[in-house]
C-alpha cells in the first residue's frame, strides 16, 4: 500500500509504530546533558578540516563546478579501488536510501531489511510504497542470510549494524548478492572499526551492491550532510538520473575530498585507534558497575540492557533527568524499551554515566 509522504502507511508489522521508526538520536537530547545518544565523534570538525572549507567561502556567489564535482568523484574512486561510474556522491547516507526507495517503487522491487538496524531505510522504502519483509535476526544479532526471503529483490543490511554494534564478515554480507537483486550495505561506520579491509564490500565489484558511506559520523560533519555510494555502475545510473541539477553544493564537494585526502588519512588511523580504546576501557566501566552490555561490541556504541526489575522507560528518564541523554532501543524493531545504545565516549564522561546509572539503580533521589 502507497504511502504519501512523511504519511503513516495503511499497515505496519507488529513492532514500532510509524513514528517511532522516524525517530533518531538526536530528539534524546536536552541542553546540558552529556550526549550518549548521538553517534558523532567530537563536538565539530578538526580545525584543519574547518579552515578547509572556510577557504571555500568565497566560491558560494557561484554554482558548484563540474572540476569540483569530478574531484569528489575521482577521491571516492581512488578510495575504494574503482571507476568514477562506480561512484555516487550524496548529501548524506540518507539521501542514498531515499533514492533507493523510489528506484525500488519504479521498478516493482520487494524489500527486506534486516533487523534490528538503522530504520530510516524501512521508514524511505515504506513511504515509497515498496513492500518491506522485516527479517528480525534474533540475538547475538549476527547476519545469517538463509533468513533473507528469496523473493526478495533488495535487500538493506548494515556492517557494522546501528544499534547493535555488531560486525559483520566480509563474505556472509556478500553471499546476499546475486544478479537481479539491489543489496544495500549501509557502511556509515566501517571506516572507524579495527580490520575495515576485512570487512566493507566497498569496491567489491559484485552485481547489484550499493554500499553507502556517510562521513559525517568520524569528522562531525553532520550539520553539512555529506556521504557517497560505491557499487554497481548500472544501478547508480538508475539512481542519479531522478536527482535534481547541483545535488551536492560546493562545501559538501569540498568535505568529500578532504576527508578522502591524505591529512585525513593520518587522522583517520589515529580516530580509528582512539575509538577502539575508548571502547574498550567504556566496556570494562560498564561491566565493573554491573551494567550489561548485550553482544561484544565492533563499532562506536554499545548497545546495553536496563537493570532487570526496573520500569525502563523510568530509568532512561531518570538517566535524563540526572544529564544523561541516551538513545532509546524500543524505536528498532527487534529490540525493547529495555535496550539503550550508548555512544562510545572518553573516561570522564563514561564516569559520569556509571554513577548517574548507580544513583538511579539505587533510588537515590538527591
Amino acid at each position: 500500500m502507497s504511502a504519501a509522504p512523511g504519511s503513516a502507511p495503511g499497515h505496519l508489522p507488529e513492532g514500532p509504530s510509524w513514528d517511532a521508526l522516524r525517530h533518531h538520536g538526536d530528539a534524546e537530547l536536552v541542553p546540558g546533558a552529556v550526549d550518549f545518544a548521538v553517534n558523532v565523534r567530537g563536538d565539530a570538525p578538526p580545525a584543519w578540516l574547518r579552515e578547509r572549507l572556510a577557504d571555500r567561502l568565497g566560491d558560494l556567489g557561484g554554482y558548484p563546478t563540474a572540476d569540483d564535482g569530478e574531484a569528489a568523484v575521482a577521491a571516492v574512486a581512488a578510495r575504494h579501488g574503482v571507476g568514477p561510474e562506480g561512484v555516487l556522491l550524496l548529501a548524506g547516507a540518507s539521501e542514498g536510501f531515499h533514492l533507493l526507495a523510489d528506484h525500488a517503487a519504479r521498478r516493482g522491487l520487494r524489500a527486506a531489511v534486516l533487523h534490528p538496524s538503522f530504520t530510516e531505510p524501512e521508514v524511505e522504502l515504506r513511504r515509497a510504497g515498496v513492500a518491506v519483509d522485516r527479517v528480525i535476526l534474533p540475538p547475538p544479532y549476527r547476519l545469517d542470510p538463509a533468513l533473507v526471503p528469496d523473493e526478495a529483490d533488495l535487500v538493506v543490511v548494515g556492517n557494522p549494524t546501528n544499534p547493535t554494534s555488531v560486525l559483520h564478515p566480509r563474505a556472509t554480507v556478500a553471499a546476499l548478492c546475486r544478479p537481479g537483486r539491489v543489496t544495500v550495505v549501509d557502511e556509515a561506520f566501517c571506516d572507524v572499526v579495527s580490520d575495515e579491509a576485512g570487512h566493507t564490500l566497498a569496491g567489491a565489484g559484485l552485481p547489484g551492491l550499493v554500499v553507502l558511506r556517510s562521513l559525517t559520523k568520524t569528522w562531525a560533519l553532520a550539520g553539512l550532510r555529506v556521504g557517497y555510494a560505491v557499487g554497481d555502475p548500472s544501478v547508480l545510473t538508475e539512481l542519479a538520473a531522478a536527482r535534481p541539477h547541483w545535488p551536492l553544493g560546493t562545501l559538501q564537494l569540498e568535505a568529500i575530498r578532504a576527508c578522502l585526502g591524505s591529512v585525513a588519512d593520518r587522522e583517520l588511523a589515529a580516530a580509528r585507534a582512539q575509538v577502539v580504546a575508548e571502547r574498550r576501557a567504556m566496556v570494562a566501566s560498564l561491566s565493573a558497575a554491573g551494567i550489561t552490555v548485550v553482544v561484544p561490541p565492533d563499532a562506536p556504541f554499545i548497545l546495553v540492557r536496563t537493570p532487570d526489575g526496573a520500569d525502563p522507560v523510568a530509568f532512561r528518564a531518570g538517566l535524563a533527568r540526572r544529564g544523561i541523554a541516551t538513545r532509546r532501543g524500543d524505536t528498532f524493531p527487534g529490540l525493547d524499551a529495555s535496550h539503550l545504545r550508548l555512544a562510545v565516549r572518553d573516561g570522564r564522561m563514561v564516569d559520569g554515566l556509571v554513577r548517574a546509572w548507580r544513583a538511579e539503580r539505587e533510588g537515590d533521589r538527591r
